[in-house]
């Protein structure tokens, strides 16, 4: 059946969410913080260990590094572009918009929740990769193994941030399900290169998502959104960045 990854994967998100909330209720709120700053570390090392792995190799017994125009070019004219759309405040006014309509006025930290868990569930490779192999040959158990991670960070996330992180699952089911449903189309642009790209700078987006989780929002990562899609475009380019 195709689009049963991502089904999965919606419905480990909001089990995780559920049982977070559930383990949440019991826990004080400076423990609350000490557990978001956790959930935050540990985005963070997800993040660099997922970008290094794109931007080192070994060659002749020796470490190679590269990406490093990659990062500046993409990051820079992605956040120019992300900035002048401002993609952050319609993803907020959304956060805020479904705070109302879910009658959660009260909850300070729905907007933070929903934000921050949709971009760490959202953005990389296994979600692009999985749509598409969903898509195409029904075969979801890339999203499946994405969904274990998706659950726990889920888990971990709810029981600090509350009920706006189970929204995470509205994203999380339009952007796979949207692959999953145009993975024909979108197949030969996925190349190994461009996942290669995309993998490095979703990694640091998710970085980002950490940063913000340990010391409060200090980037704005839904402008860096454009970045990904420069990645991809650079896979195409006679030059080779990695």
């Amino acid at each position: 059946m195709n689009g049963l990854g991502t089904i999965i994967n919606v419905a480990a998100i909001l089990a995780g969410g559920l049982l977070g909330m559930l383990f949440g209720r019991f826990i004080k709120d400076r423990h609350r913080e000490s557990l978001c700053q956790a959930c935050g570390l540990s985005v963070i090392f997800i993040g660099v260990a997922g970008t290094l792995k794109g931007m080192l190799s070994i060659d002749g017994g020796k470490i190679v590094y590269g990406g490093d125009f990659l990062l500046i070019g993409c990051l820079c004219l992605g956040a120019l572009i992300g900035e002048v759309i401002n993609i952050e405040g319609g993803f907020e006014a959304f956060g805020v918009w479904l705070k109302k309509k879910t009658h959660n006025a009260k909850d300070g930290r729905f907007v933070e929740g929903f934000v921050n868990a949709s971009f760490t569930v959202c953005i990389g490779a296994m979600a692009i990769v999985g749509s598409i192999n969903d898509g195409l040959y029904g075969d979801y158990t890339i999203l499946a193994a994405k969904s274990i991670l998706d659950f726990i960070i889920i888990m971990v996330m709810a029981a600090s941030l509350g009920k706006g992180t189970l929204f995470s699952a509205i994203p999380v089911a339009l952007l796979q399900g949207g692959v999953t449903a145009l993975s024909v189309l979108i197949q030969p642009i996925m190349t190994e290169r461009a996942l290669l790209y995309l993998s490095v700078i979703g990694n640091i987006l998710i970085f980002c998502v950490g940063i913000n989780l340990v010391f409060g929002k200090k980037i704005r990562v839904a402008n860096l959104l454009p970045a990904i899609v420069l990645a991809v475009a650079c896979a195409f380019l006679p030059v080779a960045f990695i």
